[in-house]
């Protein structure tokens, strides 16, 4: 819950501290671009294919799904992989159900903080106390690794097969490292670690038996629910007291 935003400009001191969060969190997600960049490449992609996957997908794992359909069964498996890379960016939806009310933009802004809305932008808003730090902890991650992303995968294009196995530089273990960071602190009462917990059984649980994207989403869903479920009973009650 995001305490109400005061007048006054945000505290300096928690000002460094969201741009550090945001930054921390963009160069270690956009190293991982790199990885990308070979793979599409290696996959059968151009360059500006793979920069233009980049850019305007934007969204990590329904990038990776993308060239690793395409890559085992060429330009015929397109419409498969369309639909995989499309389930996972189904996610991001539910991301922007969130933070609507929070970021309060309008407009050309709404559109750049929709290509914007990411797993790691969303983590970093939603991990602070203040509306204000929140919706600057937003920007600064999502544009951090928006840029740092793009570069990467330009990087990794361009570099290709000299790179070796992008997998054994272990940047997707920076990206986890930073989630985890991020996701630590929030598990202060046992509502939350409840919910955490729930939601990885039931990724696990569904990973190897329906197609990719559908454990993320489902994952995601049951999380939200659950966190919405006691504060809507809570609001219900006091909504009946007040009538009595």
């Amino acid at each position: 819950m995001h305490e109400k935003s005061a007048g006054t400009r945000l505290d300096p001191v928690l000002r460094r501290q969201v741009w550090r969060q945001g930054l921390s969190v963009g160069v270690a997600t956009g190293a991982y671009g790199i990885s990308f960049g070979a793979l599409a490449v290696a996959a059968g992609l151009n360059l500006w294919q793979t920069q233009a996957l980049s850019a305007l997908m934007f969204t990590g794992g329904s990038q990776f799904a993308f060239i690793g359909i395409v890559g085992g069964g060429g330009l015929g498996a397109t419409p498969a992989a369309i639909a995989a890379s499309s389930m996972l960016g189904i996610r991001n939806g539910l991301y922007a159900l969130e933070l609507t009310q929070l970021l309060g933009v309008t407009r050309l802004r709404r559109l750049a903080a929709a290509h914007v809305t990411i797993d790691e932008s969303t983590a970093v808003a939603v991990s602070q106390g203040d509306v204000r730090a929140a919706r600057l902890g937003f920007w600064v991650t999502g544009l951090s690794v928006f840029v740092l992303w793009n570069l990467m995968t330009l990087a990794g294009a361009l570099v290709g097969n000299a790179l070796g196995d992008p997998k054994q530089w272990g940047l997707d273990g920076a990206a986890c490292a930073a989630f985890t960071a991020l996701l630590w602190p929030r598990l202060k009462s046992r509502d939350a670690v409840g919910i955490a917990v729930l939601a990885a059984v039931i990724a696990i649980g569904l990973s190897p038996a329906v197609p990719a994207g559908v454990p993320v989403i489902a994952a995601a869903a049951a999380a939200l629910l659950a966190w919405r479920a006691p504060r809507t009973a809570a609001g219900q009650a006091r909504t009946e007291e007040t009538q009595s």
